[in-house]
C-alpha cells in the first residue's frame, strides 16, 4: 500500500517539473536569415535593403518591412512570408 501513495507523489513532481520549463523556455527568436534567404529566392539582391527591410520585421514593423522588400523586387506573397518569418509569425 506504500506505493501507491510514492508513485503518486513521483508521477506529480515529474508533472511539476516538466510543466514549469515551458514557462522558462524562452520565446522563439527573431531570424533575420530566413527572411533574407527568402527574399533572395524570390529574386532579390541579398543587399542592406533587403536587411533593412528584415530589421523591420524583426522589430514589429510588418508593413515597412513587406514595402521595404517589394521596393527591393520582391513580389507581395514573398515578401509577406519572409517578413513573417523574420519576426517568427505564424501564417
Amino acid at each position: 500500500m506504500l506505493t501507491s501513495p510514492r508513485v503518486a507523489t513521483v508521477l506529480t513532481g515529474l508533472t511539476l517539473a516538466l510543466g514549469t520549463t515551458a514557462f522558462v523556455v524562452p520565446a522563439a527568436h527573431a531570424d533575420i536569415p530566413a527572411c533574407t534567404q527568402m527574399a533572395a529566392q524570390a529574386g532579390a539582391d541579398a543587399t542592406g535593403t533587403v536587411t533593412a527591410a528584415c530589421h523591420r520585421g524583426v522589430n514589429g514593423d510588418l508593413q515597412g518591412c513587406v514595402n521595404g522588400l517589394t521596393a527591393a523586387g520582391v513580389p507581395g506573397g514573398a515578401a509577406n512570408g519572409a517578413c513573417r518569418l523574420a519576426a517568427h509569425e505564424p501564417r
